[in-house]
């Protein structure tokens, strides 16, 4: 059996070593249009800010080592142009001397993944722009941080490679802008879990310019000129165009494969086939299964691509083989704080039309009693009525990649909110607390199941009556109240609070807040059972304070130049 791979990387390094391990005799051969194969296109940023010091290390394998192992025939700088899938050939042009053949096949796997993206701007063909995706980009920008020594730089794009590419460039000690046309940086993020994101890159020196888009590129003075809308512009001595990636399928589509709703992305069923017959695709080209959503959903990670690969390679080599569909889950490093995703945002809810609603935590990252702890930050969302968990995010330090794992098993499982406090999870000091951080979510999942909690929002604030016909209360100290609180709420610690209960008008609604909400929510235990109306303030004063911060901080406005 002759079959035919169009990618090199994750996708079709995979499904090439797999379908080897499952059929000694099939003939394989790799077509990749870059000068390599099975590399780490998520270490790439770290090469260039030195992180990973030797260039080898960002490919897994080579053509050379893939042969020995796998016998498979891997062709780098060949680019597959066009498919006939009635002939059963595609067309290869060998980018080193030119030549175009056809090479015919019997199973044909698509895994072209994805470019970036590159809107129709001026002065795209500077070079001081660079794009970020294979190892050649990655060379060429270290290259020349290595010849030219510049000392700033803007990034153009907030998503996963942005903000790494950020981190190594401020590691170098380079004056860094991101510009983002949303409202908020790393769009799998809410807005309001994004404020501590922000808040994090600002304190390291990170400029940040959202909810503004470049509008193009003009080389000024030795430098660059990054022109962002509003009629601004940021002189730097380089840019960084990461906006985001878009399927490489131009050749595909020519041959006829159904498209996903995903401009540029090809429709697969759960085998992994397209519309032609012995054509499969995996990977960063392909629309595949939200899990919580059940609709189609291009989602460009190395994990699923993986997962999928294998998928398709079982079901070439004659086995029966089914992709479930994929969460999304996602965890990066950022300076010293590491974010995770997984499952669906608030927007991918209401877009879903899912009835949702949402609860945030501040635990520690193990026993408090135990030295080192640090706080994170958790946000779950929850299906109303079923409980059912549709997806979480996590902002903090040790432990974050733990909990978003345990969370993301638990959806794939199909359990609900509630059923994360049953879960038996492993507990030491060092490591966890008794009542780990995903059984204290499903606590409070399931008091709100059963109405013993009741919550109000950030955005609930503003709109809250300051003419004494609701009873606003601050429950925590008198020096953290001292330090800043809402206006209007006034103060009662909780340790005090059955002593004051006279000073507690009757027959007025009552809305609580103190540091995380959990002081708060003991506060609105008590006085619901004295008769009050109470609501909780939903992740506490912390969380209000970085939402109230980062809104004011987001104001700034930047002239042409790197100056605040």
């Amino acid at each position: 059996m002759k079959i035919v791979i169009v990618g090199g990387v994750a996708g079709g390094a995979t499904a090439a070593a797999r379908i080897r391990r499952l059929d000694e005799s099939a003939d394989i051969t790799v077509f990749e249009r870059s000068g390599y194969v099975s590399y780490a296109n998520c270490g790439l940023p770290y090469y260039i800010g030195g992180v990973i010091t030797d260039s080898s290390e960002l490919t897994l394998q080579t053509p050379q080592s893939f042969w020995s192992r796998f016998r498979v025939s891997m062709k780098v700088h060949h680019e597959v142009t066009a498919i006939d899938p009635e002939r059963k050939v595609v067309t290869v042009h060998d980018l080193d001397d030119g030549a175009v053949f056809e090479e015919p096949y019997d199973k044909l796997l698509l895994a072209p993944g994805a470019k970036p993206s590159r809107p129709r701007l001026p002065g795209l063909g500077s070079d001081r722009l660079f794009t970020l995706r294979t190892v050649e980009d990655t060379l060429r920008i270290r290259s020349f941080i290595e010849k030219e020594r510049p000392r700033s730089a803007v990034l153009a794009g907030g998503g996963y490679i942005g903000l790494e590419v950020a981190e190594n460039l401020r590691h170098m000690g380079m004056e860094v802008t991101i510009v983002q046309s949303h409202d908020h940086l790393m769009v799998p993020l809410d807005g309001d879990m994004a404020s501590f994101v922000h808040s994090r890159l600002r304190s390291a020196g990170v400029s940040l310019m959202l909810s503004r888009s470049v509008e193009g590129f003009e080389e000024r003075a030795g430098g660059i000129d990054v022109l962002v809308s509003g009629g601004s512009c940021l002189h730097a001595d380089m840019a960084i165009l990461a906006i985001g990636v878009t399927p490489d399928t131009a050749f595909a589509y020519e041959a006829g494969l159904a498209a996903g709703t995903r401009p540029g992305s090809i429709a697969v069923n759960d085998r992994m086939e397209t519309s032609l017959k012995d054509v499969y695709a995996v990977g960063d080209a392909v629309e595949i299964r939200n899990v919580i959503t059940g609709r189609p959903s291009w989602i460009a990670l190395a994990g699923p691509a993986n997962k999928e690969a294998r998928v398709a390679a079982d079901n070439i080599c004659g086995r029966e083989s089914h992709y479930r569909g994929s969460l999304g889950s996602s965890v990066i490093k950022l300076f010293d704080m590491t974010i995770a995703t997984m499952g669906i945002n608030e927007s991918a809810a209401k877009a879903a039309a899912i009835d949702y609603d949402r609860i945030y935590l501040s635990p520690s990252s193990h026993a408090g009693y135990y030295p080192g702890g640090r706080t994170m930050s958790m946000k779950i969302l929850f299906e109303k009525g079923s409980c059912r968990l549709l997806g979480a995010q996590i902002i903090g330090y040790d432990g974050v990649d733990k909990r978003i794992d345990v969370l993301a098993t638990a959806a794939m499982a199909g359990l609900s909110a509630i059923d994360l406090k049953d879960l038996d999870l492993a507990y030491a000091p060092p490591y966890s607390s008794a009542k780990d951080p995903v059984n204290m979510a499903g606590f409070m999942v399931e008091n709100i199941s059963q109405g013993l909690l009741r919550q109000f929002f950030f955005e609930d604030v503003e709109d809250l009556p300051r003419d004494g016909s609701v009873t606003l209360l601050d429950t925590r100290t008198p020096s953290e109240y001292g330090r800043g609180h809402i206006e209007g709420f006034v103060n009662i610690p909780v340790d005090e609070l059955r002593d004051r209960l006279p000073e507690i008008p009757q027959g007025r609604p009552l809305y609580v807040i103190c540091q995380s909400g959990l002081r708060s929510y003991i506060a609105c235990r008590i006085l619901s059972q004295h008769g009050y109306e109470c609501y909780n303030f939903s992740g506490g004063y912390r969380l209000y304070e970085a939402i109230a911060y980062d809104k004011e901080a987001s104001r700034e406005s930047y002239p042409c130049g790197m100056d605040r």
